[in-house]
């Protein structure tokens, strides 16, 4: 099995760590398309020919299996992608609104920290309209400028924007990290929310990656 993973920089290497703990023989191609980061400022259309591109790029690099490791560009172009690559195994990454929701306390309040792009996505409505217990509430907080500030390592920028959100709730149970870079500043978020459960999606994206594996025998 040879997995083709990408993203718009170093945010899915949270992705390809969670893979490689479940599949260490595996063969990860990763692609940081750094040329064009961040994928939040990109239109539908421009995301639609960015991650054609770098489908091709990973196929004739001998992947059989893709992972689209950013909530943004699996919102935007899977359904795209899925059609154009019909043959081929495609995983994108969401949200854990499901995760989160489900275990989360009947009455809790769920904080999403999300990309603009995810944050406005109808996906992310779907997800939390789907998974929402009805005592649940959960607030989605567009975070600007973090994923860029996490690729830039700018310690300084990152603390001015967790410090600046909208008034996030003060009893927060669960937190989700609705980008792939958020996670690696889990400490940072961590201390902002002290009192909360932090949720990254990217054990789910590779359980999903490991059973396709095991039910097409790749």
């Amino acid at each position: 099995m040879v997995i083709g993973l990408f993203d718009s920089g170093t945010g899915g290497k949270t992705v390809e760590a969670e893979i490689k703990k479940l599949l260490p023989a595996a063969r990860i191609i990763y692609l940081a398309d750094t040329a064009n980061f961040p994928y939040g400022d990109k239109s539908p259309a421009e995301l639609k020919n960015i991650c054609r591109a770098n489908v091709q790029s990973l196929l004739a690099q001998g992947a059989n299996l893709i992972v689209i490791a950013c909530n943004t560009a699996t919102a935007a172009t899977i359904d795209y992608l899925r059609a154009e690559f019909s043959s081929l195994p495609i995983v994108g990454t969401e949200p854990s609104i499901k995760q989160a929701c489900q275990s989360s306390s009947p009455d809790a309040q769920i904080l999403l920290l999300a990309t603009t792009s995810t944050a406005r996505s109808s996906r992310t409505r779907e997800l939390i309209q789907s998974y929402k217990l009805p005592a649940q509430t959960v607030t989605v907080q567009a975070c600007p400028g973090l994923a860029d500030a996490i690729e830039a390592q700018d310690m300084a920028k990152i603390d001015a924007i967790l410090s600046a959100l909208n008034n996030p709730p003060k009893q927060i149970e669960t937190v989700v990290l609705g980008c792939t870079h958020y996670p690696l500043i889990h400490q940072e978020i961590q201390a902002y929310f002290p009192g909360a459960r932090l949720i990254d999606g990217s054990p789910g994206v590779a359980r999903e990656v490991a059973r396709l594996a095991k039910t097409l025998k790749l």
